[in-house]
């Protein structure tokens, strides 16, 4: 693998050869204060200390259909050769749609709601600017789920954000049950940044979009952390959202209920926290998936 000079100021060193640790966080989870936004200071002192906040009924009755119809628009068609739609490995259904605050105007919209990206800025403590977007379908009896990891472990290593600045939006288009494959997050769990070992394959998105198998902690690792933070899970009626730190350890099982769950999934990136070369790849991975435009997101 070829060093990148990234690696000079490394504050989270992962993908290693030797026994992975677990390293303190040195950056806060909230950047912003009650001054500058809809969150106060007690949901935001909240946030700091558990790495979640929960908004019920962020959309109403009628976005949340609206929302809905297009998910089912964009998933119809050919997909074959879109490098942005990911599909299940086992049954080729559509599981993610990449980059959709670019195809869909009604997505684009959304980013740039004040109810949305307000909470964002906020969190961060700045401008702020489209790390990753994408459609999660995990339809009824087919779902698969992700296995336990860190977002920022990934965008760390293969995509070169420096540092965990940056906050996960799911907003909810069908109710999420404990029971449906509803994402589980370890709270606090942020505040440790967890080593991951072996080296990053080329080209690694291709596989581990559909199934990740490098930058995954490994059992004991789980093991411990649950221990020391608990796990809990988002559950709730469609329209509700979850923000979450980028370096929460969470997960989902798979669906084999009856009940479908889709979620619309942003990343917001501060612009002090801009993309370098990857910390632990040898290849940026393609902008659909990390984002390198970092203008700010204006209403």
């Amino acid at each position: 693998m070829t060093l990148t000079d990234t690696r000079v100021d490394d504050s989270y060193p992962t993908r290693i050869t030797g026994k992975p640790e677990h390293l303190p966080r040195t950056h806060p989870t909230v950047w912003g204060t009650e001054a500058e936004g809809p969150l106060d200071a007690a949901t935001l002192a909240n946030h700091e200390t558990r790495g979640y906040t929960v908004v019920d009924q962020l959309l109403s009755p009628g976005e949340i259909q609206t929302y809905w119809q297009e998910l089912v628009r964009m998933s119809s068609g050919d997909h074959r050769d879109d490098e942005r739609v990911i599909t299940e490995a086992r049954t080729g259904e559509v599981r993610s749609i990449f980059d959709v605050h670019e195809t869909s105007e009604l997505i684009a919209e959304l980013v740039r709601d004040p109810r949305v990206l307000d909470r964002a800025r906020q969190i961060l403590g700045s401008e702020v600017y489209i790390h990753q977007s994408r459609v999660n379908y995990m339809p009824g009896f087919k779902g698969t789920g992700f296995y336990w990891h860190s977002d920022f472990e990934t965008w760390h290593a293969e995509d070169g954000m420096p540092a965990p600045r940056a906050v996960s939006c799911s907003i909810a288009l069908t109710d999420n049950y404990p029971f449906n494959g509803g994402l589980m997050v370890m709270p606090g769990s942020q505040r440790t940044f967890v080593q991951c070992a072996g080296e990053t394959p080329e080209s690694n998105y291709k596989s581990s979009l559909k199934e990740q198998r490098v930058g995954v902690p490994s059992e004991d690792d789980i093991t411990k952390l649950a221990a020391e933070y608990g796990i809990d899970q988002f559950t709730g009626q469609a329209g509700s959202a979850l923000w979450f730190d980028s370096n929460v350890m969470h997960g989902s099982s798979n669906n084999i209920t009856p009940y479908p769950r889709s979620n619309i999934f942003i990343v917001f990136n501060s612009v002090e926290n801009a993309l370098r070369e990857p910390y632990a790849a040898i290849e940026r991975r393609p902008t659909f998936i990390a984002g390198r435009d970092t203008a700010p997101l204006s209403r």
